[in-house]
Formats: C-alpha cells, structure tokens, sequence
C-alpha cells in the first residue's frame, strides 16, 4: 500500500492547477516575451540578444509547422495569419540582430498573442 501511495503521489503534484494546450502557449509566450524585453533594455550584451531572439524563432517556427500540417484544426485564414507572423518575426529578427530595428515589433506581436490565448481561453 505504501509504495502505491508513493507512485500515486510522484507524479502529481496537487497544488499545481492542471494546465491545458492554450495555457501552456500562453506560458511560453510570456516567457520568451520577458526574455525579449530583458535584451531589449539599454546595456544588454549582444550574446543575450542573440539568444533570446533564437528562442523566439524557435517558438514561432514550431508555430509556423504546427499550423502548415493540414490536419491542423484551426481555421485555415488564422492559420494563414500565424504563419504570415511567423514570417514577419523571422524578417525582423534578422534586422534586430544586424541592428537596424529595435526588438519592440517581436514583443508586441508576442504580447498580442498572449492577448488573444487570455481572451479565447476566457471564453470556453
């Protein structure tokens, strides 16, 4: 019985709420968005740019694959919208990184994400 309760317990943990798909997005979003506001600050080492602008591509990559598979259930003109914003932020990623643009366009599209997760997630 006591290893059973053991195994029980392991794995849960009680006092973390259960997170759905559209939570955990909106968790990643707002942790690279942070990251990105961090780097954006005056005094920033490159490197810490260049690795919070990688991790933004990464996300928004995953994004871009997600929503190309046609067994994706979104509806295909916001399928459409997310992957022209993946395009967006892999163009200016590349202009913040030769620094010709500020990262302020990349956290304002991360943030209106994050905006429209909290709003449908109100909604269900």
């Amino acid at each position: 019985m006591y290893a059973m309760t053991l195994a029980k317990t392991a794995y849960s943990n009680p006092s973390q709420p259960m997170r759905t798909p559209r939570g955990l997005e909106f968790e990643l979003f707002a942790r690279i968005t942070r990251r990105l506001k961090q780097v954006s600050s005056q005094g920033a080492p490159f490197a810490a740019l260049a690795e919070a602008i990688f991790e933004n591509r990464r996300l928004w990559t995953a994004l871009a694959a997600d929503v190309a598979d046609p067994e994706n259930g979104l509806p295909q003109d916001l399928r459409a919208r997310i992957f022209f914003l993946h395009e967006f932020t892999q163009a200016h990623s590349r202009l913040v990184l030769s620094q010709d643009r500020s990262v302020d366009a990349l956290i304002d599209v991360n943030t209106a994400i994050m905006r429209g997760l909290r709003q449908d997630g109100a909604k269900q």
